[in-house]
């Protein structure tokens, strides 16, 4: 069984935000399964189950996401190999997917929560948001609604997020860092 979380902010206000891609992956890849919810209050989560996942949506805002994931592994005994989180990255360029396992948080809030709760030996997903004109700007860009434009392309990030999600669970890693690491057509 695997743990899929993904991060991002809860609220309609931030739901096309770009901090809140990996909620936008969770709703697309449990759109179309057959889930039941799951309501535990410890997980402080949007959580559901399906056959062979558990899929989570933190609701404890990206700056505390590691309480969540860390009570809804402990509950389920999911081994960090098993645990894959899906989060914005601000380090590539919009429409790039990368993966990663273990590594730093690289500044993101979120992922320095897992990693204070966890360690950092699980499997990330990684989705270019690009970055903000200037440094300083960081939190607004990442509190920002995607662009139209960028609205528009969205479609074809998630799905294929979702065909690389459903590959780490069958294929090595590094199979899946060869064939599924993907930059957006320009």
């Amino acid at each position: 069984m695997y743990l899929i979380a993904g991060l991002g902010n809860p609220g309609d206000k931030y739901k096309l935000t770009r901090h809140n891609i990996g909620f936008l992956v969770i709703d697309a890849i449990t759109k179309n399964l057959t889930t039941s919810n799951i309501n535990n209050q410890n997980f402080q989560s949007v959580t559901l189950k399906s056959s062979k996942n558990i899929f989570s949506k933190p609701q404890t805002y990206m700056n505390n996401s590691g309480e969540s994931i860390l009570n809804i592994a402990e509950y389920y005994n999911i081994e960090n190999h098993n645990i894959i989180i899906i989060h914005d990255d601000l380090d590539l360029p919009f429409g790039t997917i990368k993966f990663k396992l273990g590594g730093g948080h690289g500044g993101h809030n979120g992922l320095r929560s897992i990693d204070g709760h966890i360690g950092d030996d699980y499997i990330r997903v990684r989705v270019g948001i690009g970055k903000p004109q200037t440094k300083g700007d960081v939190a607004n860009y990442v509190l920002s609604n995607f662009s139209k434009e960028e609205q528009e392309r969205l479609p074809l990030i998630i799905e294929h997020c979702i065909k690389s999600i459903e590959a780490i669970q069958e294929i090595s890693l590094d199979e899946v860092k060869s064939k599924y690491t993907f930059k957006l057509p320009l």
